[in-house]
């Protein structure tokens, strides 16, 4: 039987800590730093021997000094008031190539966006659409999203919005209807002529999302609208010394601030009373418990401390949540020197300097959902690559540097775990890799493989991290990067908002239990928005 969530069991009282913390992602990093400067007695729970979840830096190949951000890789949700507060030393390096994109049916031209010249992007745009206003249709559709970016973005660290507030910021009703109530595709095929731009402007909305353009759930919708809205700007910028300095400047932010950074502690039951038990037999109490691991995982800890994870009796129990899916696949390289490209026009550097699209048209996108959805995998796999070590060389190491050395992140898309659940995981990640490497080698030069850095031993330095992967070793259920289905960063006009929990977007059927990771409310990608919000939450419940 679970406790009344507005009076928690005695002991609490007495408990031994303000908050405890299960899971130690980055989110929970953030979370601890707030609530210990705040003069809270917190502590973080990490089952693995490190902090920072999915935010890490790593050498995937022994004798390999390429530290690689082997899980997330860009920051763009990372709010600016995150940074400033917790007094973060953090680089954030913006890329001036936005992108590059090959035709498929012709991969001798592309279009490359590149940030710093108007008139190069508009010549590539001609060059690989036949369309003299296309690019015109490209700026003033990105245009058209600047101004509901700037003013929505900042309220993703206040408490929730109602939808009719959010629609005066969006400052155009069109653009709301157009992203809160059709299909995406609808939008993109009015503002954009050429498959190839549309399919650019659709990838936003398919990052870790299984979905197609005009799916009548808007899934696509919300992945897009998180997309575009970041720093106000929707701009996506490399971490200087890869994904780990985020993680290890929020470790120094809570362990300075008095936070309890706990490794090694595998939480495998929590109490809606704050009794938080872990695998050893051993237990932690909190006035407060923040789940920094998705709501999947912990409604699977509230069932084995004998809770009712839909909540007390007087509380209605939630419709079941969806089981989380992702549906990507990350490929991480090693490359000896740059592809060359089939394109003449675009140096490689400039090319692979921003988000390089492979095969991803708004057609062929489609077409490798459906191919999915039948239990395919889709040929050609849509995917997208980026190099980070061109817009920060420091993640390699001196002679790395020296020899023309470059690391590639290859991202692909419409990959569901459901493709993932069969007896022998390690061929099908195979089947992945290859489809994965086929694609790109359909837009170059020559085989990437050719390309690929030799480990001292030999073994070429390539590695493919799967949704299997990411359950089997960060515990994120279904490989889903988001820990469930996003929603909209407001709440509807007749939501209850009346618990802390609910006006932060943070609430669980108990009320002394919060989420604090990418399953919350404004959850997703390397944001801290989660951490930012529960500890706001948590304040109130514990009294300023």
């Amino acid at each position: 039987m679970s406790h009344s969530a507005s009076q928690p069991s005695g002991s609490a009282g007495s408990a031994s800590h303000d908050v405890v913390i299960v899971g130690g992602g980055h989110n929970a990093l953030v979370a601890a730093a707030y609530l210990a400067r705040a003069g809270r007695r917190v502590v973080v729970l990490e089952r693995q021997d490190h902090l920072g979840g999915a935010a890490v830096s790593e050498r995937p190949w022994d004798g390999v000094d390429a530290r690689l951000s082997r899980y997330s890789y860009l920051v763009s949700l990372l709010p600016a008031q995150i940074v400033d507060d917790l007094d973060l030393r953090l680089d954030l390096r913006r890329r001036r190539y936005s992108s590059y994109t090959p035709d498929p049916a012709d991969p001798r031209r592309g279009i490359l966006v590149d940030n710093g010249d108007a008139l190069a992007t508009a010549a590539s745009f001609l060059r690989a659409t036949g369309d003299a206003h296309e690019a015109e249709r490209f700026a003033a559709f990105s245009d058209r999203l600047l101004p509901m970016a700037a003013a929505l973005f900042p309220t993703v660290t206040a408490p929730l919005r109602r939808a009719k507030e959010a629609r005066t910021l969006f400052g155009d009703d069109g653009l709301w209807s157009a992203i809160t109530e059709q299909p995406l595709g609808t939008l993109l095929r009015e503002s954009l002529a050429s498959d190839l731009a549309r399919g650019i402007a659709l990838t936003d909305g398919l990052i870790g999302t299984f979905a197609s353009a005009d799916d009548a759930s808007l899934r696509q919708n919300r992945c897009f609208l998180y997309h575009v809205i970041g720093g106000g700007t929707g701009d996506w910028d490399v971490p200087a010394g890869g994904m780990g300095t985020v993680t290890a400047a929020l470790e120094r932010a809570a362990r300075a601030a008095g936070a309890e950074l706990r490794t090694g502690a595998d939480v495998v039951a929590v109490s809606p009373d704050g009794e938080v038990t872990l695998a050893d037999g051993g237990s932690v109490h909190g006035r407060l418990v923040l789940s920094g691991v998705g709501p999947a995982v912990l409604d699977r800890l509230l069932r084995a401390a004998g809770a009712d994870a839909g909540g007390d009796a007087a509380t209605p129990a939630p419709a079941p949540a969806p089981v989380p899916e992702g549906a990507q696949i990350k490929v991480n390289m090693l490359l000896r020197r740059l592809p060359r490209l089939r394109d003449s026009a675009v140096a490689a550097e400039a090319a692979f300097a921003g988000t390089f699209h492979i095969n991803e048209t708004m057609t062929q996108l489609d077409a490798a959902h459906a191919a999915a959805e039948a239990g395919t995998l889709p040929s050609p796999l849509p995917a997208e690559i980026y190099c980070h070590s061109l817009t920060d060389p420091s993640i390699l190491g001196d002679e790395l540097q020296r020899s023309g050395a470059q690391t590639l992140t290859l991202f692909g898309l419409q990959v569901p775990h459901r493709l993932m659940t069969g007896a022998d995981p390690d061929a099908q990640r195979d089947a992945l890799l290859a489809a994965a490497q086929s694609s790109l080698d359909a837009v170059l030069a020559e085989p990437i493989a050719d390309c690929l850095f030799e480990a001292p031993d030999g073994s070429p330095c390539v590695e493919a991290r799967t949704t299997s992967d990411l359950e089997g070793e960060l515990g994120m259920i279904g490989g889903d990067i988001f820990h469930g289905p996003l929603d909209w960063p407001w709440a509807s006009d007749d939501e209850p908002l009346e618990t802390p929990g609910e006006r932060w977007g943070v609430a669980t059927a108990h009320e002394r239990v919060l989420l604090c990771g990418a399953g919350a409310r404004r959850g997703g990608a390397v944001s801290g928005i989660g951490g930012h919000n529960a500890a706001m939450a948590a304040l109130e419940l514990l009294g300023h």
